[in-house]
């Protein structure tokens, strides 16, 4: 039998063990801690793309037998490189107006340079990044951080791979009689060349393009849903971005624009200059409000045009390696939905079960707001 004092300082010799083992816990994560970034870099060069499963083809409830479809894979693409505890203060070198006179509202194409980030802040089209605005909230609190889509390609407006750039709207609304301007959108809005901005990302895999050059690709966008739709068609038509790439692209491009006005049409010169350059693989089809009438006499929105064309719409996704992409306003997928379900069933089928499987087959993809 041990005495009291023997068993104390038992305890106590054992001490110098404990905190021993302690301290090299602490330095072994700490460790880990400080190499996150580089650790987390190594693991992406070695995740391989995963194998979808299977998804079959929408069942007509009517006509031609469908094959089934395999959900394409994507190669691996950035993550999450800056996050919101450690952004890139990335250098504004560019913001200008993109609307025309008697526009309403205010949108502007803003650019960032990246080279000066580590690890390279690099993206692929389809991606947001996260723009955290200067200043703090009414409790004193960091303002949080908005996500935006890029609407440049991953080689950016000067092809040199430096810069990302963004199209944003700046948010008005009335509330008690006051006119209240959005925060982050008011903030880029009006910052200036030479400006640094705390960015995030890049984020997000829904809105990629299918690696397939024969891919078919029907955008329907409103206001400035139209930025990842923009990256797709640099990289599809813009002649030094195609010299760039590994990517040639051989289908068909079919986008339909939504606008109040003529003069909020958005990069309609590159637009324009792309349907003369490219007749047999671009179409552009645009639903201007204010300026146009339905058959019914109303306003002209989106869903309109794409009832319009809802038996070629259909013929395209009937085959298998058509994807569909909306972005903008969170309202315009009602309406969309509605004109589908319409035209579906001039096809004899069934929209609220194609679409998910559409959704599943990875050919449906949707960034409203």
């Amino acid at each position: 039998m041990y005495s009291q004092s023997t068993v104390i300082l038992g305890g106590l010799v054992h001490i110098p063990v404990v905190i021993g083992v302690f301290s090299f816990i602490q330095k072994f994560f700490s460790k880990r801690a400080s190499n996150f970034p580089q650790d987390a870099e190594l693991k992406k060069s070695l995740v391989k793309p995963i194998e979808q499963k299977s998804a079959p083809k929408p069942a007509p409830v009517a006509k031609a037998e469908t094959k089934a479809v395999v959900k394409k894979k994507h190669a691996d693409v950035p993550v999450n490189i800056y996050r919101p505890k450690t952004p890139y203060e990335g250098t504004v070198i560019g913001n200008y107006s993109l609307l025309k006179e008697g526009a309403i509202g205010r949108v502007n194409h803003i650019t960032f340079d990246l080279k000066d980030s580590d690890p390279f802040l690099n993206y692929v089209e389809g991606q947001s990044i996260g723009i955290m605005p200067a200043g703090e909230d009414a409790n004193g609190k960091p303002h949080k951080l908005r996500l935006y889509s890029i609407a440049s390609t991953r080689h950016g407006d000067d092809f040199n791979g430096n810069t990302v750039s963004l199209c944003v709207r700046q948010l008005q609304y009335e509330k008690d009689g006051e006119t209240i301007n959005g925060v982050c959108s008011t903030y880029l809005c009006d910052i200036k060349p030479g400006d640094k901005v705390k960015i995030t990302g890049p984020v997000g895999k829904e809105m990629l393009l299918p690696d397939e050059e024969e891919a078919n690709i029907v955008m329907l966008a409103t206001g400035t849903g139209i930025a990842p739709m923009r990256a797709y068609l640099r990289r599809m038509f813009e002649p030094t971005e195609k010299e760039k790439n590994k990517w040639n692209f051989k289908g068909k491009a079919w986008l339909f624009m939504g606008a109040p006005k003529s003069a909020n049409l958005l990069y309609e010169e590159d637009l324009q200059r792309y349907l003369a350059d490219n007749p047999d693989n671009f179409k552009y089809t645009k639903a201007i409000s204010r300026e146009q009438q339905n058959t019914k006499g109303g306003r002209m929105y989106i869903q309109d045009r794409v009832l319009e064309s809802a038996n070629e719409i259909f013929n395209m996704i009937e085959d298998e390696k058509t994807h569909i992409y909306l972005c903008g306003l969170k309202g315009m997928e009602p309406g969309i939905d509605e004109a589908m379900t319409k035209a579906a069933e001039e096809k004899g089928l069934n929209w609220s079960e194609l679409r998910p499987q559409l959704k599943k087959a990875g050919r449906w993809h949707v960034e409203t707001y």
